[in-house]
C-alpha cells in the first residue's frame, strides 16, 4: 500500500511539474522560487536523539506538492533484524538503505521523541527539483537502496550533501571540497559526546590518529548540523545566470526540550581524566601504605587488579578486533592498542593467585608478574607519549595515556615494594 501511494504521488508531480512549466513559459522568470510553486523540496534537519546513534542528528529530504501530500526520504535507514545485521555490524560492514514515508509519519515519531526538526525549503528551479525528485526516486528501487554506509564518508548527510551539488551543478562542492574545516573529524565527534565522559573518553580511545587529520569543510558535512551551516549562506548561479540563495525560508516544527546541547567546540578532556586517574593511584598507594599489613588487604588489592584487568582487557580486546579483523577503518593506525589491549587480561589469573595462594612462593611469583605486566603498561604509554610529539604520529589520545600512567606507575611501585617485603620477612 505504501508503494502504491507513493506511486500516485510521485506521478502527481510530474503532472503538476509539467503543467506548470508549460503555463511558465510566459510568466515572470522568478516565479519559481514563489510561495505558489507545485513542488517544494526541504532538507529536514533532525537533531541529536537518545540512543548513542542518534547523538549526532540526522537529517533527510523533504518532498511535497500542493495537493498536501509530503514524503521523507530518508538515506540512514537500518533494521536490527535484517539477516546477519549484528555480526555484519561487528565486522564494519554497515548496510543501511534509503526509504521513503509520509513525513507526518516521520515528525509526530520524531517529535514524540524531543527531537528538534526544522525545514528548510531549498530556492531551485523547477528543472532542478524534477531532477533531484527522480534522483531520490531511482534510490529508492530494490536494486539500489542498500549501501554500505560509513560514519564519514558515506552517511545519510553525506548523500544529502551530494544531492546538494547535483541541484547546484557542482557548485556545492567547488565552494567547499577544498575549503579548510574548522575541526578534525575527532573534535567534530566530541562536540556531540562531551556530556557522557565514560563514551566520550571510550569513543576517543576507539579511534586511530587518521581522523586526527586536517579536513575540508566538504569532509565535515558528514554532520547534518555542518550542511545547513554552510547552506545557509550559499548562494548559486542558475542556468538564466541569476544568483539565488539556496535556502529560501526556515520553518520550526519541533524543539527538544531539556536535551544536551552540541557545544561550538570540544574542549580538552585529558584535565578531568588526568585528575581522575591521580585520586585513584593516590588512594591506592595510601591504601598500601598503611593496610598492607592487615588480613584484608591481600582481598581488596587483588580484586582492584582483577576489575582494572577486566576493564582494560575487554576494551582493549575490541580495539584489537576492529583494526586487525574488520572493516572500521577509523580505528586503524591506532597508538592506544601498544598499552591497552588483552594482555590487561593477564592481570585477572595473576590477581587471583595473589588473592587465594597460600603458598609464598608462588605468591611473589603473582606480585612479580603483576609488577612485569604494570611495568609494561606504563613504558607502553609513555612511548605513546613520546611518539605524539612526532607531527607524523600525532594522535589525539593524551586523555588515554594520562588514565592508565599514574594507575599502572603507582602498581608497579606497589608491586614491588611489596615483593620486597615478603622476601625479607
Amino acid at each position: 500500500m505504501k508503494g502504491f501511494t507513493l506511486t500516485i504521488f510521485l506521478f502527481l508531480l510530474i503532472f503538476f511539474s509539467l503543467s506548470f512549466l508549460h503555463a511558465n513559459d510566459s510568466v515572470n522568470p522568478m516565479s519559481s522560487s514563489s510561495s505558489t510553486d507545485p513542488i517544494e523540496l526541504k532538507l529536514a534537519l533532525i537533531g541529536p536523539g537518545d540512543e548513542l546513534y542518534f547523538w549526532w542528528g540526522h537529517i533527510g529530504l523533504v518532498v511535497e506538492d500542493i495537493t498536501g501530500q509530503s514524503w521523507f526520504f530518508d538515506w540512514g535507514v537500518f533494521d536490527f533484524h535484517a539477516e546477519n545485521f549484528f555480526t555484519n555490524f561487528a565486522m564494519g560492514r554497515l548496510y543501511y538503505y534509503c526509504a521513503a514515508s509520509p513525513s507526518r509519519f516521520n515528525f509526530e515519531h520524531l517529535s514524540a521523541s524531543n527531537r528538534d526538526i526544522i525545514l528548510y525549503t531549498l530556492d531551485l528551479p523547477m528543472e532542478k527539483k524534477m531532477e533531484i525528485i527522480r534522483f531520490a526516486e531511482n534510490n529508492i528501487l530494490p536494486e539500489n537502496r542498500t549501501y554500505n554506509y560509513h560514519h564519514f564518508r558515506d552517511n545519510c548527510a553525506t548523500r544529502i550533501r551530494d544531492i546538494i551539488d547535483i541541484a547546484v551543478d557542482g557548485q556545492f562542492s567547488a565552494a567547499f571540497g577544498n575549503a579548510g574545516g574548522r575541526f578534525t573529524l575527532r573534535e567534530h565527534i566530541r562536540r556531540h559526546t562531551w556530556f557522557n565522559p565514560f563514551i566520550d573518553w571510550l569513543l576517543n580511545y576507539l579511534m586511530g590518529r587518521n581522523i586526527d587529520e586536517p579536513i575540508t569543510v566538504w569532509e565535515e558535512m558528514f554532520l547534518p548540523s555542518e550542511i545547513i551551516l554552510r547552506a545557509l549562506d550559499f548562494q548559486y548561479t542558475d542556468n538564466e545566470g541569476r544568483q539565488r540563495d539556496l535556502i529560501k525560508n526556515m520553518e520550526i516544527i519541533n524543539l527538544s526540550v531539556n536535551r544536551p546541547i552540541v557545544i561550538e567546540e570540544s574542549g580538552p578532556l585529558w584535565p578531568y581524566m588526568l585528575i581522575f586517574s591521580s585520586l585513584i593511584s593516590i588512594s591506592l598507594f595510601i591504601f598500601f601504605k598503611f593496610a598492607a599489613g592487615k588480613k584484608w588487604f591481600r582481598p581488596v588489592l587483588s580484586s582492584f587488579i582483577i576489575s582494572i584487568g577486566a576493564f582494560f582487557g575487554f576494551v582493549g580486546s575490541v580495539l584489537f578486533f576492529m583494526t586487525f579483523l574488520s572493516d572500521h577503518d577509523y580505528t586503524y593506525n591506532n597508538i592506544n592498542i601498544i598499552f591497552v589491549n588483552p594482555f590487561w587480561f593477564l592481570a585477572i589469573p595473576f590477581g587471583i593467585k595473589l588473592r587465594f595462594s597460600k603458598l609464598e612462593n608462588k605468591t611473589l611469583k603473582s606480585i612479580a608478574l603483576l609488577r612485569v605486566l604494570f611495568s609494561y603498561v606504563f613504558l607502553a604509554a609513555f612511548l605513546a607519549l613520546i611518539v605524539s610529539f612526532f607531527p607524523a604520529h600525532y594522535q589525539d589520545n593524551l586523555t588515554s595515556i594520562v588514565l592508565v600512567m599514574p594507575i599502572s606507575l603507582v602498581l608497579t611501585v606497589i608491586m614491588s615494594i611489596y615483593y620486597w617485603r615478603r622476601v625479607r620477612a
